[in-house]
């Protein structure tokens, strides 16, 4: 099981990971592009060479239509697809200046708890994304320059939270069988030992 929930958890990383970079590969050629564009509107290039700004400006050297859209649409969906693996790593932050003097058993009940708000958490957070997804679809509500749909990136969102979900509740029935029996499957790196 452990397998299955870290291989689908990297899977979904590594799309955040390529969605992320293509954004970053795209936020810098619409810079460039639109530094392009001012400069060829700009009094030089038409004093000296309106032809060839304008031929440069009628090929569509500018910016990227709908950037900004892009740019925000993508990085939720990146950022939805990290959570799945920051979660079976347990990879997010924390601070255990008061808790690393417990016992082992008492670390092990604590890493239970934190487990299982994480999942109730993950669980809010994608049955509020459906929501909004039926919202937007019954309201046919659009982006404002693309005119893309709303509801195509709250899909690709849910998906990667349902994905996140699961491997919370996976993570709470690995922290309860650590904690029941009083030895660690997984330890606090989350690092598979079996």
């Amino acid at each position: 099981m452990h397998t299955i929930a870290m291989g689908l958890s990297r899977a979904l990383a590594m799309l955040g990971g390529i969605v992320l970079a293509g954004l970053v590969l795209m936020t810098c050629i619409s810079i460039i592009g639109r530094q392009m564009s001012a400069f060829l509107h700009g009094d030089l290039m038409q004093g000296v060479a309106p032809g060839l700004a304008s031929a440069l400006l009628g090929m569509g050297v500018g910016p990227i239509f709908g950037d900004y859209e892009l740019t925000e649409l993508g990085m939720g969906f990146a950022i939805f697809c990290f959570l799945p693996l920051c979660q079976i790593t347990s990879g997010h932050a924390r601070v255990d200046i008061f808790t690393s003097f417990l016992p082992d058993r008492a670390q092990r009940w604590l890493r239970l708890g934190i487990e299982m708000l994480f999942s109730a958490t993950l669980i809010l957070i994608a049955w509020r994304l459906s929501v909004g997804m039926m919202r937007r679809v019954n309201t046919g509500q659009t982006t404002y320059l693309l005119e893309m749909p709303y509801w195509w990136p709250y899909a690709a969102c849910l998906v990667a939270a349902s994905v996140a979900a699961l491997v919370g509740v996976y993570m709470v029935w690995v922290r309860l069988m650590e904690a029941m029996r009083g030895q660690d499957i997984l330890g606090e790196d989350a690092e598979g030992e079996h």
